[in-house]
């Protein structure tokens, strides 16, 4: 009789086990531990050459052009396709997922828009271009701050 009991109460206990299960949890441990590893190395290469000639590390307008056509455009385009690509789950993920990749799309075009400006030597294209960036980069700055906060009411942690 106890055998027949825990064989028809043990079922329904995994099925309950289920039921408490946080599709949002578990989608936002995909995401940051999976499906954004790979576009986020190519980012952090775009990123890094970029300011490796740029800032207080600029020398001239040939080695920004050269970073720029070499590295950077086509790495951040990389990075755009595989972005385009993460798989997500729940609703509440994909509204967050889709500020980061506005804010990628901007500043891949201000990254266009700076070598295009380099070419024809136009500062207004580079202030231009300089307003895509601060604007790519409140996007990002906002993706950042709903993903964390989404992460604190799903009570998952990020390192």
């Amino acid at each position: 009789m106890k055998k027949g009991l825990l064989a028809i109460v043990f079922p329904f206990i995994l099925l309950l086990s289920g039921c408490f299960s946080d599709p949002v949890q578990d989608d936002l441990l995909n995401y940051v531990n999976k499906e954004m590893k790979q576009p986020g190395k190519l980012e952090a290469a775009a990123i890094t050459a970029y300011e490796s000639e740029t800032g207080a590390n600029y020398q001239d307008d040939q080695k920004l052009y050269d970073v720029l056509t070499k590295k950077v455009i086509p790495t951040y385009n990389e990075f755009i396709q595989e972005l385009n690509s993460v798989k997500i789950e729940t609703d509440e993920l994909k509204e967050i997922h889709k500020i980061y990749v506005e804010g990628a799309n901007i500043q891949y075009k201000a990254f266009v828009k700076i070598k295009q400006a380099l070419e024809a030597q136009d500062p207004a294209m580079i202030q231009e271009a300089n307003n895509m960036l601060a604007d790519a980069k409140a996007h990002i700055l906002e993706y950042k701050t709903k993903l964390n906060q989404l992460a604190k009411e799903h009570k998952v942690k990020f390192n």
